[in-house]
């Protein structure tokens, strides 16, 4: 049986309400210091949504107005999180890609009440905001706070599977997705007005982005990109990923997680912890503070094979240093990404450590790949996406399709990942 979270209590004490203004300016004066927030609505909207009304009574604080901690909000039975109140910085900056204005008509598909709130107040009066969930606990629950803050007149919560579209709900200025989706389902697409915007967390073999869409034309062009991570869609879109569980000789396991591409003779890998490490290095490094999380989206475009993984306590892998949760598999063997000191202490050099017979294959194709993204992309503008629907056709009116564009199919399109030529 799934359990919800119980809702806040709204008596707050005098000290704990001034104590969560205190922690709410501070957040957003932060926000807005590091460009996370760009328009005074957005920033106005954050000012006076008290977010801590909208997570479970007993959340610290602290948490409450951190800059990238979620909240979970319900849980299933294992554990697992179905519902949270996403980190502040990527509500912030999934309302300025979207480019929320007063006046417009609003779609939230995933509800919690906090973030369809701060909608409202970027709409205003003259606007809308519908906020939809396919779990009655989660509408309820939204439906309950939005009416202890003084929204219940101002934002409509309605328990549906967006995957079918809204009922009674025509077209909208802005949709704004909440939840970790693999595809944009075609009925929702249905809902965005001709210059309308839609931003959504697309999972791309596991790597995920939001990325907010316009319209060109028969397709979506992207206009913005963020890292972050979200609950996954549930309902008829939802995608659940194919998990392979390698056990080593004392029992314990490393998972491989697909949710594409998966390798038809994965069998093949039985055992392959037992055998012999083996390693590949790709002569390309990074200084210590350098991010290169569009190394993954890289991987995830070009290699085949790419999975994720997760090692648990007591394997030789998790208790090495230096490795990433990316790996790929080839027929018997697989190769993870990961990590070496240089002797410049300050940068460390990118590769591949593998098992099985053909590991050092494995490891060689994660490492040709490194080099390429070091070759062609990593010193270039950041990628850009464009989602095709079913019946057009990638290239057609943009130009033509460049050497490096990735194309991933979906169940209702095809995505395109585009990195511009480094410069």
């Amino acid at each position: 049986m799934r359990r919800s979270v119980e809702l806040t209590d709204t008596t707050d004490t005098d000290d704990r309400t001034g104590r969560a203004e205190e922690l709410r300016t501070a957040l957003v004066d932060r926000l807005v210091a590091d460009g996370m927030i760009i328009s005074p609505a957005v920033e106005a909207a954050f000012r006076t949504v008290p977010r801590h009304a909208f997570v479970p009574a007993g959340t610290p604080l602290e948490d409450v107005y951190h800059v990238d901690r979620s909240v979970v909000t319900k849980t299933d039975e294992h554990g697992a999180h179905l519902s949270s109140v996403s980190a502040t910085y990527i509500q912030a900056r999934m309302i300025e890609q979207a480019e929320v204005g007063p006046g417009m008509r609003v779609l939230e598909v995933g509800s919690g009440g906090y973030n369809a709130a701060l909608l409202a107040e970027v709409v205003g009066t003259g606007g809308a905001v519908v906020s939809v969930d396919i779990d009655e606990d989660i509408t309820d629950r939204a439906t309950a706070l939005l009416a202890a803050t003084g929204y219940a007149g101002r934002v409509r919560v309605l328990q549906a599977d967006a995957a079918h579209g809204v009922p009674g709900e025509g077209v909208v200025d802005r949709i704004i997705v909440t939840v970790g989706a693999w595809d944009i389902p075609p009925a929702l697409l249905s809902h965005l007005a001709p210059d309308g915007v839609i931003v959504i967390p697309l999972r791309m073999n596991g790597v995920t982005r939001t990325i907010a869409f316009r319209r060109d034309g028969d397709h979506l062009a992207s206009t913005s990109t963020e890292v972050a991570g979200f609950v996954p869609m549930q309902g008829d879109s939802a995608r659940p990923e194919r998990i392979f569980q390698l056990p080593d000789r004392d029992g314990h396991v490393v998972s491989l997680r697909f949710d594409a591409g998966t390798p038809e003779d994965v069998h093949l890998l039985t055992g392959v912890l037992g055998t012999e490490r083996t390693e590949v290095w790709s002569g390309v490094t990074v200084a210590g503070s350098e991010s290169f999380a569009d190394l993954y989206l890289w991987f995830a475009g070009f290699l085949p094979g790419f999975c994720l993984l997760k090692a648990d306590e007591g394997t030789e892998l998790a208790a090495e240093r230096g490795w990433f949760p990316f790996g790929v598999v080839r027929g018997d063997s697989f190769a993870y990404f990961a990590f070496r000191r240089t002797g410049d202490d300050a940068r460390s050099e990118l590769g591949a450590r593998a098992y099985g017979p053909h590991g050092k294959d494995a490891a060689a194709a994660m490492a040709e790949q490194i080099q390429a993204w070091d070759q062609h992309a990593r010193r270039g503008p950041a990628p850009t996406f464009a989602y095709w629907p079913a019946g057009t056709s990638p290239g057609v009116g943009s130009g033509g399709m460049s050497a490096n564009v990735a194309v991933l199919d979906k169940t209702h399109g095809l995505l395109t990942i585009s990195w511009p030529a480094a410069s």
